[in-house]
């Protein structure tokens, strides 16, 4: 986390404030709203969902963006998409998370809302990256309208007690 607000500092050096400037590092699953009973259910199925989740290396390996949101971000191999799609998906399910609030590409976002000219300058910035770190955790997060930023609420560590399978039998 501190890697990748140090790479935010250097963007903001360059081009000044922008969206995401001070967010701290994270891939998005998905967003929600809710109020104080149906974050209290969300809380308890993030328990349970982190409990069945297993720790995973994931593998940081190149820079792109999204032209169309003009979001500048940090994206995982294809191998470690492949290991956070399904537990993103998992959430996302459980959550009941509508499809237009859904994340579909895990990647970590360096600037959001940045003009195609910002857009070039952190090309020309950041060309290669090659890091790792654990992902072991869930965290959920709350918007904070005046500071419009968003704060840690809980975290959810992952415990690794994969749940069997259900298999439907029959008795005759």
């Amino acid at each position: 986390m501190a890697f990748i607000k140090k790479l935010k500092l250097e963007l903001f050096n360059k081009i000044e404030w922008y969206n995401s400037c001070n967010s701290v590092a994270h891939i998005t699953i998905g967003g929600f709203k809710a109020n104080e009973n149906q974050l209290e259910k969300y809380r308890q199925k993030l328990f349970k969902i982190a409990d069945t989740l297993t720790p995973v290396p994931i593998y940081l390996d190149h820079f792109d963006a999204y032209e169309e949101s003009r979001t500048f971000f940090i994206s995982p191999s294809e191998e470690s998409k492949l290991c956070l799609k399904p537990m993103m998906k998992k959430i996302q399910d459980a959550l009941l998370i509508s499809s237009k609030d859904r994340s579909d590409d895990p990647h970590i976002s360096i600037g959001r809302n940045l003009t195609p000219e910002n857009i070039k300058i952190a090309r020309d910035l950041f060309k290669t990256i090659n890091m790792s770190f654990l992902c072991d955790t869930i965290i959920l997060r709350e918007f904070d309208p005046i500071k419009k930023q968003y704060f840690i609420l809980e975290t959810f560590p992952f415990g690794s007690n994969p749940q069997p399978e259900l298999i439907q039998g029959s008795l005759f």
